[in-house]
């Protein structure tokens, strides 16, 4: 297969020094780059500012702010079969970026926000047949919000896990994950490293794909 991967946070700049993000390294999608790797696959990794080494035999794309990950997204969205959005997007944006680094006292204690593109459903036409992957990075709600994500973005699979629980949350090196489909029930994994998980959603991904050809 050729998978279209995303990773990492984005970073929304208010002046040259000073951004909105988020806490996302990276790894559970750099982790499911590496699976498809080893599974044979061709992988291209669009990635936020991580400090994680790419696994090796894939095309790396580096990005900085969710308008440019669209951008890089919608430029390869045609060669892959699948794509699987793991990156923590920035859901806002300053309306207002400065050139220059705003002097503390300059420095408004309001920020006015605008909206990012959401990703998945800005490509929610370009489908077609490709297999789309979502996460949902929740700190109650397991069920409800994933499943309105899944509908709402057209997706075959979300990835729900609770980010304020020990083990799963940003930056750990395991991850405690459940996964919706529209046609499956709740399938709930234990706590495993997150290379694992990434190899269970490769496997997902291959079955259905055979199912379909």
């Amino acid at each position: 297969m050729n998978l279209l991967i995303t990773a990492g946070p984005t970073r929304e700049y208010i002046d040259p020094v000073r951004f909105i993000s988020n806490p996302s390294s990276g790894k559970m999608g750099y982790a499911i780059a590496a699976a498809a790797r080893q599974r044979g696959h061709a992988v291209i990794l669009v990635s936020g500012p991580v400090s994680i080494k790419p696994p090796a035999g894939i095309k790396l794309l580096k990005v900085m702010t969710a308008q440019n990950m669209l951008s890089a997204v919608k430029a390869n969205i045609k060669k892959c079969d699948a794509l699987v959005m793991a990156a923590a997007v920035s859901d806002f944006r300053p309306s207002i970026c400065c050139r220059r680094k705003i002097k503390k006292a300059e420095m408004s204690t309001v920020i006015r926000l605008k909206p990012n593109p959401d990703v998945l459903l800005s490509l929610s036409r370009q489908k077609g047949k490709r297999i789309f992957v979502g996460f949902a990075a929740e700190t109650d709600d397991l069920k409800a919000e994933p499943l309105r994500k899944l509908r709402q973005k057209h997706l075959d699979l979300i990835v729900a896990n609770n980010v304020a629980k020990p083990g799963s949350g940003f930056a750990a090196d395991t991850n405690k994950v459940t996964f919706y489909s529209p046609d499956g029930k709740p399938l709930p994994l234990p706590l495993l490293p997150k290379i694992r998980v990434a190899g269970r959603i490769i496997a997902w991904i291959e079955k259905k794909i055979e199912k379909s050809s």
